[in-house]
């Protein structure tokens, strides 16, 4: 083969480091980016909040400098934009990270990364046990009864599983003391603890009820005997069963449905995550305004005192470490400020094309997907894409991901378009408002919507019922 040289001209899409940096800011949730600000102020000695003062001879002093929030010239001969195809460690050094001793003390002001142990139903029941005067062994069986209560407050396995299992640990444990110290932690709170099914858990809650509570009785033997006629919701067969009027038959499962069946679910650890809104969206004089959240970005500017140090010739290596870090700060900067605008324009196209659901909720939801805001505002939809995840905005509708304006549409009668978002929230608003007693199918759902001049098909009232969590109409029947 005979090697030669050709020289090819052609055209291809690359990105510059500052692109690179406001894409990165731009996709960040209110956290990431409240985090990003703090380690650049941290590693960035030219970086500093807009409130920051100076001392008095600073501050008499007169220093030529424009490098302010908004400014975009050098003083010095720093070049304003850097090579395409670079990064940039090639370019400048990375910034400095916090020290590694102080992530291992965990030296952090911040309030929302402490984390509190929130008590569960295992841990509130050994505190119980630890104020009660018993002895070694009734204290062991008791633990290992703990030990085997789930989050809803039931026992995952039965006493004889318990039994065999401390047998090795207790020399001549008998059965009937095992179910002696599980009767003591029944009596534990919540109310309905340790119990082995459904039926056992109400019953301890209707026995520790006052004597003179009506139909407490009769609710006490329905539970133990005839618990399972529940689920056919038929009420003529129940009182025939029960013999029982229809007035008492009410009364009791009233009774019965007041009562707990899940009593340690409301002890159950959970996450909280803190949301923060990008955005407040507010109506003065008839108008919904929006505005960003001045506390997620603070205003942030080149110091003045430090960029003014910077000599045009000198070529140590402090200097060069400060005119890299005056660099990366003026595009920082000018990042953070592209990032609040783009954020700003697209929550405010959203609302103008949204201002029903802020009047209504969502049953006025207008069908919207990203192009429609990336053809008003000129963007592409990645971009779109990029502002509208994770990002929150404050409404008197409440607390809202930009996401969730956003759905697909169904096609009417007069020819127009139903968003997805209001269908949910028009089968949330009929079976709220249903008899219990006879619940809506979907099909007699379907045939409602279709009467409001909405096609939906049976399947398609199916997926959203069951996207939202609601039951079908066999769960939902009611005897009162």
């Amino acid at each position: 083969m005979k090697q030669s040289l050709q020289l090819r001209i052609g055209q291809s899409l690359t990105m510059t480091p500052q692109l690179q940096q406001a894409i990165k800011l731009l996709q960040m949730s209110t956290l990431d980016l409240q985090q990003e600000i703090q380690q650049a102020l941290e590693s960035n000695l030219m970086l500093e909040l807009e409130d920051e003062d100076y001392p008095v001879d600073f501050r008499e002093k007169k220093i030529d400098n424009s490098d302010h929030v908004t400014s975009e010239g050098s003083q010095t001969d720093i070049p304003d934009e850097l090579p395409v195809d670079v990064s940039w460690d090639d370019v400048y050094d990375s910034a400095v990270s916090v020290s590694d001793e102080a992530a291992e003390a965990g030296d952090s002001s911040d309030y929302q990364n402490i984390q509190t142990h929130a008590l569960n139903i295992r841990d509130h029941l050994r505190w119980q046990l630890e104020m009660l005067p018993i002895s070694d062994r009734d204290y062991a069986i008791a633990v290992s009864i703990i030990d085997s209560i789930n989050g809803d407050g039931y026992l995952a396995c039965g006493v004889e599983d318990i039994f065999q299992g401390l047998q090795d640990q207790l020399q001549e444990l008998d059965l009937a003391e095992v179910s002696a110290v599980l009767h003591m932690i029944q009596n534990f709170d919540p109310v309905g603890v340790a119990a082995v099914d459904l039926a056992d858990c109400l019953a301890l809650q209707l026995q520790q009820l006052p004597e003179n509570t009506p139909y407490q009785a009769e609710a006490l033997a329905f539970v133990r005997e005839h618990l399972e006629l529940l689920t056919s919701c038929d009420q003529a067969k129940l009182i025939k069963r029960l013999g029982l009027s229809e007035q008492q038959l009410q009364g009791l499962l009233a009774l019965i449905r007041s009562l707990d069946p899940k009593p340690g679910a409301r002890l159950q650890e959970t996450d909280l995550e803190y949301v923060v809104p990008d955005v407040f969206v507010t109506k003065a004089k008839g108008k919904w305004l929006v505005s960003l959240n001045p506390d997620i970005a603070p205003k942030l500017r080149v110091n003045p005192v430090y960029s003014a140090m910077i000599k045009r010739a000198d070529n140590s290596q402090d200097n060069v470490t400060m005119k890299n870090h005056l660099q990366e700060a003026r595009w920082f900067i000018k990042s953070l400020h592209s990032r609040n605008e783009t954020l700003l324009r697209v929550a405010k196209s959203i609302v103008e094309k949204q201002g029903d659901f802020f009047e209504y909720g969502a049953i006025a939801m207008k069908p919207m997907v990203l192009r429609d805001i990336a053809d008003e505002l000129d963007l592409h939809e990645s971009t779109i894409s990029r502002v509208t995840t994770q990002k929150f905005m404050h409404t008197p509708q409440g607390v809202i991901e930009f996401k969730y304006f956003f759905s697909s549409h169904v096609s009417t009668d007069g020819g127009g378009e139903c968003s997805a978002t209001a269908i949910r929230a028009l089968i949330k608003e009929l079976v709220g408002n249903e008899n219990p007693v006879k619940p809506l199918s979907d099909s007699k759902i379907s045939d409602l919507l279709n009467e409001k001049g909405i096609n939906v098909a049976r399947r398609t009232i199916a997926k959203y019922r069951e996207a939202m969590l609601i039951p079908p109409t066999s769960q939902r029947k009611r005897l009162i």
